[in-house]
């Protein structure tokens, strides 16, 4: 129970931006901030390989239609990464509390991460890059301090967690008719460069 706050919190983060999460709970643990960090997230190869990474993925979430498909790639990667930091807080490798804790840190990101990419989708309908930008610098902000509040405060920054969660729900309900938008127009350009591809195929 003492560790539910913070595996909650972090499977919420994780389903933002995964190597944010593992990199600052690696710092956290590193540095002697936190306790609760498993030595496994403060080795060293670790934290160098998800901040390279990471700020990949900086760059690549605040170009337009580049974030969709970074998102799209990490589907998979972003609730494993929530379930695995989830199972290693929790400790006591096998044991039924880890599995439980991996079962919430992944369900939780997974469904973070689908509110994100569909925000995204959202965004994507306007011609402009700076919405894409100002939210994605919203949604790293926001990674770290509830992250690093977590640390401190683990039932608040769940609570937080949990209702920026809930918010999220409902904005992607409010904004479906711009996601499908978004849907249509990807499918009508692989419409166009498949048919272009039919009416001009490569020389042999």
């Amino acid at each position: 129970m003492s560790v539910l706050p913070l595996v909650f919190t972090s499977g919420w983060a994780s389903g933002i931006n995964a190597y944010a999460v593992v990199l600052l709970l690696g710092i956290f643990g590193a540095t002697g901030v936190s306790d609760e960090v498993p030595a496994s997230l403060q080795r060293t190869d670790v934290l160098v390989v998800v901040a390279v990474l990471f700020l990949v993925e900086v760059v690549a979430d605040k170009i337009p239609y580049v974030d969709t498909v970074w998102d799209s790639v990490h589907t998979v990667v972003r609730p494993l990464a929530g379930a695995v930091v989830a199972a290693l807080l929790a400790g006591e490798s096998g044991s039924l509390p880890q599995i439980a804790a991996g079962a919430i840190g992944g369900s939780t990101a997974l469904v973070s991460h689908l509110v994100k990419a569909g925000t995204r989708m959202a965004v994507n309908t306007s011609p402009e890059p700076f919405s894409n930008i100002a939210l994605s610098a919203v949604e790293d902000l926001g990674v770290a301090g509830v992250v690093t509040f977590a640390i401190f405060h683990p039932w608040i920054a769940a609570a937080i967690a949990g209702t920026l969660l809930l918010f999220g729900l409902v904005i992607l309900v409010f904004l479906a008719s711009r996601i499908r938008r978004f849907l249509r127009r990807r499918a009508q350009r692989r419409e166009e460069k498949r048919r272009a591809q039919a009416a001009f195929p490569p020389p042999a």
